[in-house]
């Protein structure tokens, strides 16, 4: 299966930035440590992306200082993960939305095992935790239909859960960047 490819990037000169954070911790499963990735799905009621799964953030607010602020800051509002709590380790590739128009900066952090979740009532639906492992399987291309337009995407299926888009790419992005660039020491398997 080819990379996440379509629709091509788009300038990010005229986009609005936003960041998210792209948060993994060890979780044992049958006595073996194994990454997760925390994600969000968000309210069914929403007027943007409703119901759709992503990663904690949003666009960069004018007292965030940088965009690893506004990933951190966001990341605290919508599932209240205390900034002190996660250890960055990087950062993936920019992303664009095709509809919203935002350039996605994510940022990769560590975070510890077991965290108490508070989901932001006005956003998020629920918090998901979910193993890399299962998330590299569940890639697939799958037919969505969105405001009475029906097209073929790359996709993740975990379960019943179903991520495309913007949060798809930065998967794609992830498990790469775990393969072949990820900083050693950090706690996650290099074959994650």
């Amino acid at each position: 299966m080819s990379a996440f490819t379509w629709p091509p990037e788009q300038s990010t000169a005229e986009q609005v930035p936003a960041a998210v954070l792209v948060p993994l911790f060890l979780s044992d499963v049958a006595g073996v440590a194994e990454p997760h990735v925390v994600l969000t799905r968000r309210r069914a009621d929403l007027r943007r992306h409703a119901g759709e799964i992503s990663f904690p953030g949003g666009r960069r607010d004018p007292e965030d200082a940088t965009l690893t602020d506004t990933a951190l800051r966001e990341a605290q509002e919508e599932i209240g993960l205390e900034r002190e709590r996660v250890s960055l380790i990087g950062e993936l590739p920019p992303t664009s939305t095709f509809v919203t128009n935002y350039v996605i900066h994510p940022f990769v952090g560590t975070i510890p095992a077991g965290v108490e979740w508070r989901p932001s009532e006005r956003e998020v639906d629920a918090v998901l935790e979910l193993p890399l492992s299962a998330i590299r399987a569940g890639r697939t291309r799958t037919q969505i239909e969105r405001r009475g337009i029906s097209f073929e995407t790359d996709a993740y299926v975990v379960d019943e859960h179903l991520i495309w888009g913007a949060t798809a790419r930065i998967l794609e992005h992830l498990l790469e960047w775990l393969q072949t660039a990820a900083p050693d020491g950090f706690g996650l398997p290099s074959s994650a």
